[in-house]
């Protein structure tokens, strides 16, 4: 039991260091901006329950999509690197894009999956964290897997849920000021992401 309960916890660590629900808060909040508080739960609900469908699945069957796919480690990275970048980006120039200012209920709608459930929840941090973690495992230790994530998201959907008190409690101004260090921190992330996928496609 005392090795279940230490692996669990290495789980949750691991996860929250790549999802850290408080650091995403100003991440949703910049992504949703304009929307009412209906649209903000609907994207919140979408984004999470995605992410985890979209993980899980890697759990279970990642070493076989990839391989059905010829994806490569490396090549996720880069991909996922570059979409963070973009997101980043806009979120520190404050540009309104069709990201942030969605022309339709259905673009809005879009924003749960891309970039919300994937890269950020479910980028590529996560899913090589949840495959490294259920590698020549059995199926007691990818339950707890399965487990840990699914506490995580809740975290991040209870995040997402109340950011429209922690605007009322914050304010505006400093949720802008936050969320534009938010957008830097992706912006390095993303290059960060970049170049790790280089290192890996070239063994440097």
């Amino acid at each position: 039991m005392q090795t279940f309960i230490t692996f669990a916890l290495t789980v949750f660590t691991g996860f929250f260091a790549i999802m850290n629900p408080i650091a995403n808060t100003p991440i949703f909040l910049g992504l949703v901006e304009g929307e009412d508080i209906r649209t903000r739960n609907k994207i919140a609900k979408k984004a999470t329950i995605t992410a985890f469908i979209i993980v899980t699945a890697f759990i279970f069957a990642g070493k076989y999509i990839f391989e059905l796919f010829g994806i490569t480690i490396p090549a996720f990275k880069m991909a996922g690197g570059i979409l963070i970048f973009y997101v980043g980006f806009e979120m520190l120039m404050s540009q309104k894009s069709k990201i942030h200012t969605p022309e339709s209920a259905d673009q809005s709608d879009s924003i749960a999956i891309s970039p919300l459930a994937i890269p950020i929840l479910a980028g590529p941090g996560t899913i090589v964290t949840a495959m490294n973690f259920v590698t020549n495992a059995d199926y007691t230790h990818i339950a707890i897997v399965v487990a840990m994530f699914a506490l995580m998201i809740w975290l991040n959907y209870m995040a997402f849920y109340s950011s429209r008190w922690i605007v009322e409690k914050v304010g505006a101004n400093l949720i802008a000021v936050v969320g534009k260090i938010m957008g830097l921190i992706l912006a390095i992330i993303g290059v960060d992401m970049v170049l790790e996928g280089i290192r890996l496609a070239f063994n440097l």
